[in-house]
């Protein structure tokens, strides 16, 4: 890995912001087009019930998925910081408490989801006409979660340590293992929705091989020994990091699975699910831009450059920006077609066309959002980021989503605009926080 690039602390902020955050952005497109694969291979050669056991079985993968995570985001945040404090020495008993740590999480999540996944599915008001097919695919996954926990811990080291190309490479492997899976187990074996989970699970199972692969070969500057494989101070130092990310993020996907639920009591589930698909996609950018900015922001202020990592949250929102107004072209006036990707039900296109419209917005105020949130995180600063976040989720997108759901003519546009108007409130909050932190 060459030093030079993975050193935030010199040179120029777009240039290295961006060769960082492509290869991020890279691979959250390939992360989500496991989902989307499944969705468009189930929706063409599975069955009805098959798409909707998907479309709600994958909402619980992606609680299970996006809250580890943003647990493993401390991981990330407290490598760079140390290489930028030069203090090389202290990374190798970070990875091998983290190790530990995760393994336990992974136990824990696997006895939940394998145990529960009827429970878990009639909780999300699946179609019960899917729900066996649901409870299944929970189950499939979660007998896989191993996999799914081991690489996000991985891809979180790999960016910590300023390297963003690694991850890129082996999910890349994944999402084509992931294809021809999902063609021989649902398209040639007409397996439906388990076998759309079965080839997602042996994709991230490749995935973690290719990463240790990857990371056993690699000169690395630091050693990792058998008596760091322990709970230790520094990753006790990392999860108070990770924890209040995580437990937002927990909170935040347990509402949009209550926001599931809401849409399956108006008839408009696999609609719904197309438009998640879309919505997933449409997010990235600003995602990609949150996981750099954190990396680059923490090994500045380790190397005492503040100055620079406040340059950089502004040099994020403009690139969000840019491409975020892009965005918002396409899903507000080509959301047809989009949809259309998914499936061939005239009906499903038209109701996820509908959230995609209201949700439309949300692609442009979520990048100036997520750029302040990787420059929180970057500074320590997840407790606060955790309190914005469960502001936005239960104080206004929740109640405003459940609002409209209720009205006797309700629709997926006025559903899909409780977003953006969240967001707006959020980057309200977050801007006064950061006068706040200037002021301090």
């Amino acid at each position: 890995m060459d030093q030079s690039k993975s050193d935030f602390t010199q040179g120029s902020i777009l240039k290295k912001l961006t060769l960082f955050m492509i290869p991020v952005l890279g691979a959250l497109i390939l992360q989500a087009a496991y989902g989307a694969v499944d969705l468009l291979v189930v929706g063409r050669f599975g069955t009805t019930a098959g798409l909707s056991a998907v479309s709600t079985g994958s909402q619980v993968l992606n609680l299970i998925t996006f809250v580890v995570t943003q647990f493993a985001m401390g991981i990330t945040v407290l490598i760079a910081r140390y290489i930028g404090e030069k203090k090389m020495n202290s990374i190798g008993a970070l990875i091998g408490g983290a190790t530990v740590v995760f393994a336990i999480i992974s136990a824990i999540i696997f006895v939940v989801m394998i145990t529960l996944a009827s429970p878990i599915s009639t909780l999300m008001q699946a179609p019960k006409e899917a729900l066996g097919l649901t409870a299944t695919y929970v189950r499939i996954c979660g007998a896989g979660i191993f996999f799914i926990v081991a690489y996000n811990l991985l891809s979180a080291i790999f960016r910590g340590l300023g390297d963003s190309k690694s991850p890129l490479l082996f999910v890349a492997v994944a999402c084509v293992i992931n294809i021809i899976g999902d063609l021989v187990l649902v398209a040639g074996l007409h397996l439906d929705a388990a076998g759309a989970a079965m080839a997602t699970v042996f994709a991230q199972a490749i995935s973690v091989i290719f990463a240790l692969m990857l990371l056993f070969k690699r000169k690395l500057s630091f050693k990792i020994t058998k008596h760091d494989f322990k709970i230790n101070s520094h990753c006790v130092r990392a999860l108070k990091i990770g924890l209040p990310l995580a437990l937002q993020e927990c909170l935040t996907q347990i509402s949009f699975l209550a926001l599931c639920a809401f849409i399956n009591r108006l008839g408009a589930s696999s609609g719904y699910g197309v438009a998640c698909k879309i919505v997933n996609f449409a997010m990235l950018v600003p995602s990609s831009l949150m996981q750099s900015m954190a990396s680059f922001v923490a090994q500045n202020v380790g190397a005492g450059d503040e100055k620079r990592a406040k340059h950089a949250m502004f040099t994020g929102m403009g690139i969000g920006l840019i491409i975020g107004v892009v965005v918002f072209i396409l899903v507000l006036f080509k959301g047809d077609l989009l949809t259309s990707i998914f499936t061939t039900e005239k009906a499903v296109i038209l109701q996820g066309y509908a959230n995609l419209k209201g949700f439309a917005l949300e692609t442009i105020v979520t990048a100036i959002l997520f750029s302040m949130i990787g420059y929180f995180n970057g500074h320590y600063q997840t407790v606060w980021v955790m309190v914005q976040g469960l502001i936005q989720t239960l104080l206004v997108r929740l109640p405003l989503s459940y609002y409209m759901s209720i009205q006797p003519h309700a629709n997926l546009t006025n559903i899909g605009l409780a977003a953006p108007i969240a967001t707006i409130v959020g980057i309200i909050l977050n801007v006064c926080f950061y006068i706040y932190l200037s002021k301090k």
